[in-house]
């Protein structure tokens, strides 16, 4: 068997080293990622508040001129809080959702098992037909939601989402969520939604 030459030798090592450092920059990318918390929304009504995990939550990226929401986790995380008729919800909002365009959409129950739904977005906020509190810089931390002061009519499920413009097979243009966090109240319970 021959000695290896000191080309072979430097050409491993270099091989070697090229090996290493993808090793170690998979290690930093996956480790900055993990670093990364999904946010969460926290949700206050009647006294008592909860912690909103993501119940979806993509990185959207940008390739081809597409948006690419491939880079997705899903906890199907529900959380639950009660909201009595007349008691506002409040969703605390962390700044990088409260700088978004955000949408929230609203199910009620309704006498008869029925369901009303409600929706208002960030472009609401900036017309000043939601009510928030807003910091310093003009961006909205807390949206508050109203509730009918009716016995009748029960908030059951609040979703908040992120949207992403899409357009269908047809072309038309609309959005798909990015991220959904999702409320239920007690009022949920064996309601069909959709």
């Amino acid at each position: 068997m021959s000695k290896p030459n000191a080309r072979t030798i430097v050409a491993l090592s270099a091989a070697l080293l090229v090996v290493a450092v993808a090793y170690v920059a998979v290690i930093v990318v996956v480790a900055h990622r993990a670093s990364e918390p999904e946010p969460e929304i926290t949700a206050y009504a009647h006294g008592h508040a909860v912690t909103v995990a993501p119940f979806m939550f993509c990185d959207p990226k940008v390739a081809k001129g597409q948006i690419d929401l491939n880079d997705c986790s899903t906890s199907e995380a529900i959380s639950t809080l009660d909201v009595p008729p007349g008691s506002p919800l409040q969703i605390s909002l962390p700044k990088e959702i409260a700088n978004a365009p955000w949408r929230m959409k609203l199910w009620y129950r309704i006498p008869g098992d029925n369901v009303a739904v409600g929706a208002f977005s960030y472009d609401d906020y900036k017309k000043g037909l939601v009510n928030t509190e807003v910091k310093s810089d003009g961006t909205p931390y807390a949206i508050t939601v109203p509730t009918p002061n009716d016995p009748q009519i029960k908030l059951a499920v609040a979703e908040l989402y992120l949207p992403v413009p899409a357009m269908d097979a047809a072309g038309n243009v609309g959005w798909v969520p990015s991220a959904i966090w999702s409320i239920h109240t007690p009022a949920y319970q064996g309601l069909e939604i959709q």
